[in-house]
């Protein structure tokens, strides 16, 4: 899995719903923290979800939302 940050990935976490569980269909930069927090502790789906998950919750721990509000579709 990469380390560097990914242009495409902060256009897929505007872009990418959530395929399955409680919040299926919300859009992943829409998930709210505690069910980031809780995929941490259980461990992130693998592949591409659980680092578009990952990468959501470094955002969202270190204030850096504002990335994602111009990529965000009108």
């Amino acid at each position: 899995m990469k380390n560097e940050l990914d242009s495409k990935d902060l256009l897929d976490l505007v872009n990418t719903q959530m395929p399955f569980g409680k919040y299926a269909g919300r859009i992943l930069a829409d998930l709210p923290e505690p069910y980031l927090l809780w995929f941490e502790k259980q461990g992130f789906p693998k592949g591409k979800l659980g680092h578009l998950l990952k990468l959501l919750l470094v955002i969202r721990v270190n204030g850096l939302e504002s990335l994602l509000t111009p990529l965000r579709k009108p």
